[in-house]
């Protein structure tokens, strides 16, 4: 079974007709989502491969709202509740391109989790966004560090060049080294910024994750599967016919590349799954795949 571990909130996403006009109105379309990193990796994953989901929401209506809409797409729910629902504000111009105004609530209260919720896991997979706010950050470690040491595999998404800066580039490089995941994913800009990958090649600071396999997202351009002691190569990206918005497309890709590799093992074709489960996204609002 795959793990996912981090957040649940939700997603007020907002569809800006133009520019935004400051001091009065601004025509948009408003669409509420659920949301969260880690629960967009666990909805698109399931179906595809067993998953269960690990975290926090709030002791609230929009808690219970989000962890029934989560289940309802097959996904095993693990949570404690705690404090208020997280939510994050969304706007999206015309390009598609996010700019987001988080404000995590009880996804930062997950304290160390229980056995039973980390039985049959063979993968935990954790965006960066758990990292960042205590308890949940030395939650996260300590969940990759008990999978790895019962024989799982184990992954991190770098999540945002912004919440890399917050964190830090080098504690979050000596993170990486110190929990030597199987798999790091990262947009061009995240993997640049760390210098993991620079134009395609290993860059200055690959060394460090000498056993991690790094996933280099390029929007439309190629993906670059950088594997230990192999060397780089890279998977196309099919066309797609519509972008209106990104939001999830990277979390809607790492489940599809998570859930290949643990039903084949092959690289590529994960990586091809991943490119389809990512296409789902782009024409709808949020991390869905409905109409927009």
């Amino acid at each position: 079974m795959l793990g996912v571990l981090g957040d649940l909130v939700e997603d007020v996403v907002v569809w800006v007709d133009g520019p935004l006009r400051h001091g009065t109105d601004s025509a948009a379309r408003v669409f509420r989502q659920r949301g969260g990193s880690a629960a967009n990796v666990a909805r698109f994953a399931a179906g595809q491969h067993p998953v269960r989901f690990l975290g926090c929401v709030g002791e609230d209506a929009v808690g219970d709202g989000l962890v029934a809409e989560l289940g309802g797409h097959g996904v095993d729910i693990r949570v404690s509740r705690r404090g208020r629902t997280g939510s994050v504000v969304v706007l999206i111009d015309r390009d598609g391109e996010r700019t987001m105004l988080p404000d995590r609530g009880a996804a930062t209260l997950l304290e160390r989790v229980p056995d039973e919720w980390l039985a049959g896991l063979t993968h935990l997979h954790v965006p960066a966004y758990s990292f960042d706010g205590e308890p949940v950050g030395a939650t996260a470690v300590d969940a990759l560090a008990r999978v790895r040491q019962a024989g799982g595999t184990t992954s991190v998404d770098a999540s945002s060049t912004g919440m890399l800066e917050q964190f830090g580039r080098e504690r979050f490089l000596a993170l990486l080294a110190e929990l030597a995941p199987t798999f790091v994913f990262a947009n061009r800009s995240e993997s640049g910024y760390l210098g993991l990958l620079v134009d395609g090649l290993p860059g200055p600071e690959r060394a460090r994750l000498a056993a991690t396999t790094v996933v280099t997202k390029a929007g439309a351009e190629p993906t670059t599967v950088d594997v230990p002691g192999e060397g780089p190569f890279t998977v196309p990206v099919p066309p797609v016919a519509e972008v209106r918005d990104l939001t999830g497309a990277g979390d809607a890709f790492a489940a599809g590349f998570l859930a290949g590799f643990l039903e084949s093992g092959d690289l590529g074709s994960a990586a091809g799954l991943g490119h389809r489960n990512a296409a789902r996204v782009l024409a709808s609002p949020g991390a869905s795949c409905g109409e927009g």
